[in-house]
């Protein structure tokens, strides 16, 4: 059992990976700033939840007390979040960064994992991108994911276990559902409107369901030191074009409601070039970690999910959507 704090826990995978960590009976501590509400497991004794910024390096001092990992998954997500306020992504994404690790390191805490992304790759056409990669990011929001990973470096220490996880694009159902992920935004379309709008088509793109992306965070804190210490991870399963993942959820949408009309796939220009595949063989190598789910099972979750009544007015309400969301809330 271990005592973690997550940053950013009651966001997208970190409303799943919490209720995993408790049934693993770790205890956990959520430090989240709570724009998108608290969908976190209730009553139960080992969690507690902090509302609170990560820019506030004295409060998140104090709730590191007695922790021994950091989780550190809190962000400004997403590229188009980086429209809103770059000042705001700037602080969040990038600034408080190192303070948050040496906080962490002044604590006491034995291990900080840090949530970069694959998307720090950019373009590149080479067939399979592994860590040794360039990092080429095309916006701020990979850039700054980028930069961070050194900062960690720095404060990497006997006693201070720092690794980093470049995951793919996660997908599949939350309590805290965001439908503005390629998987997940093509499902919501194709159950509600009736069809699907794919922007460009060839771009590959690596995903990764988000329970096995909750396996891959627990498995961090499980871990032996010497296999994880000073490490980055790449974390991906299934490498698609957006034209690929289309028809994946063409036909499991398909299936799931076979009554329904045809669903139309139409294609329209974009500029987002963001195209490549990522070889995740180092981690199943080192930790024998191989996930075990498909596009195919994240489709048929949150199609689960619209039959249950779980996803009211998915097409409209702020909740499901970044960017809508920090608008509405005036986030600075």
């Amino acid at each position: 059992m271990t005592k973690v704090l997550i940053t950013g826990g009651a966001g997208y995978v970190g409303s799943v990976l919490v209720q995993q960590l408790l049934d693993a009976g770790h205890e956990v501590v959520v430090y989240d700033v709570l724009y998108y509400g608290n969908n976190l497991p209730k009553n139960r004794r080992a969690l507690r939840v902090i509302e609170g910024d990560i820019r506030d390096t004295v409060k998140i001092a104090a709730a590191m007390r007695g922790i021994e990992t950091v989780l550190h998954l809190a962000c400004i997500s997403n590229d188009a979040s980086f429209e809103l306020d770059e000042k705001l992504s700037t602080s969040v994404n990038l600034d408080c960064f190192e303070p948050l690790v040496m906080a962490a390191k002044a604590a006491g805490i034995g291990r900080f994992v840090y949530c970069s992304s694959s998307s720090v790759y950019g373009v590149s056409d080479a067939p399979e991108v592994t860590e040794e990669h360039p990092l080429v990011p095309l916006t701020l929001y990979n850039k700054y994911k980028g930069m961070c990973e050194p900062l960690l470096w720095k404060h990497q220490a006997p006693g201070f276990i720092c690794v980093t996880i470049r995951p793919a694009t996660v997908c599949g159902y939350s309590p805290r559902m965001r439908m503005d992920l390629t998987v997940n935004i093509l499902t919501n379309h194709a159950v509600n409107n009736g069809k699907i709008t794919v922007f460009g088509g060839s771009q590959k793109r690596p995903n990764l369901h988000i329970q096995d992306m909750c396996d891959a965070y627990k498995l961090m804190l499980e871990a032996p030191a010497e296999k994880i210490s000073g490490q980055t991870f790449n974390i991906g399963y299934q490498n698609q074009s957006i034209m690929d993942i289309a028809k994946i959820v063409h036909a499991v949408v398909g299936e799931e409601y076979p009554h329904r009309a045809a669903i139309d796939i139409l294609t329209t220009p974009t500029d987002d070039i963001r195209s490549y595949r990522i070889n995740s063989d180092k981690i199943f190598r080192g930790l024998s970690y191989r996930p075990k789910r498909t596009i195919e099972d994240a489709v048929r979750d949150i199609c689960r999910a619209f039959k249950a009544g779980e996803l009211p007015a998915s097409l409209t309400d702020d909740i499901y959507f970044n960017v809508r969301r920090m608008k509405t809330l005036k986030a600075a």
